[in-house]
């Protein structure tokens, strides 16, 4: 299994940040993760991906300015210091309004690290540098069209003057040998009618899963997932529009979850389906949660 080297760099980020909120006398972990999938839409259909089914939705919708600003000025509230990813299931340049959402992201976490994760396929010199203008902190580059395409990537960042530190362009265009470059998994049991098959399991693994102690994952519409290989949207744990993020995070139908999970008992949908190696990042997390369940 190949290991991307972006896990390790997510794995640091992801224990230097962890915060942690006082109810009823206990300390909880706080997410340190809060991905935010901004539309319905994607641009490509990778043959690992489950948009390469056929039937797989796209969906003409972005996350609307209201939801947006609520998201963030509750983070704001709990004085968020981890991690914003704008990625998901979709390409999150697509939307029009992604600088404006960064610019406010950044106003109201001035302490957060804010990143996007990107196919490129929009991207150029001036759309780099006004998403930097805006509050971005880190790009992240997939790259899916081959070695000629990766180095137009590191010559595009050069010459947007941005530090090391500040982009990854990931190689995803490796052969199917070698998993594309990529930590494969059947993305939660949803490739089984996708371009490149990886079947949903029939048994559940007996492996501990770290997502729900460290991640918060956001759809464009509201809906909270327990995390990003959850394709079909089977586990929703709540909605942003009528409940607040907190109240979500520490929700009875997140904790129940969270505890199995953490104690290596995947029987539950859609989990007992996935074949994700879900102890890669999230460590500190998963310590701090299994003290208090």
């Amino acid at each position: 299994m190949i290991i991307d080297k972006n896990i390790y760099r997510k794995e640091k980020i992801t224990k230097d940040s962890i915060q942690f909120i006082t109810k009823k006398g206990e300390n909880f972990p706080l997410m340190s993760v809060v991905e935010i999938s901004n539309s319905g839409m994607c641009n490509r259909k990778c043959s690992f991906c489950p948009r390469s089914d056929p039937n797989y939705p796209d969906i003409n919708e972005f996350i609307s300015e209201e939801l947006h600003y609520k998201i963030f000025k509750e983070l704001s509230d709990l004085k968020y210091k981890g991690m914003i990813i704008y990625s998901g299931y979709v390409e999150p340049l697509l939307d029009k309004k992604i600088y404006k959402c960064i610019s406010e992201a950044r106003k109201l976490l001035p302490d957060a690290k804010i990143e996007i994760i990107t196919n490129g396929d929009v991207l150029n010199v001036d759309r780099i540098k006004k998403l930097f203008k805006a509050g971005l902190s880190t790009l992240l580059v997939s790259v899916y069209d081959g070695p000629e395409d990766e180095k137009r990537f590191f010559d595009m960042c050069e010459k947007a003057e941005l530090k090391k530190n500040q982009y990854v362009i990931r190689n995803r265009y490796m052969p199917e040998t070698l998993d594309f470059g990529l930590n494969i998994s059947n993305r939660g049991g949803n490739l089984e009618n996708s371009e490149h098959k990886r079947p949903a399991l029939i048994n559940p693994l007996n492996a501990k899963c770290n997502y729900p102690a460290y991640t918060f994952f956001i759809d464009y519409n509201g809906d909270v997932q327990m995390c990003s290989h959850d394709w079909a949207k089977k586990f929703i744990a709540g909605n942003i529009k009528s409940k607040k993020i907190i109240d979500i995070w520490l929700d009875k139908k997140f904790q129940v979850a969270r505890k199995k999970l953490l104690r290596s008992d995947r029987n539950l949908n859609p989990c007992n389906k996935c074949d994700v190696s879900g102890e890669l990042i999230g460590s500190l997390h998963s310590k701090e949660w299994l003290k208090i369940i």
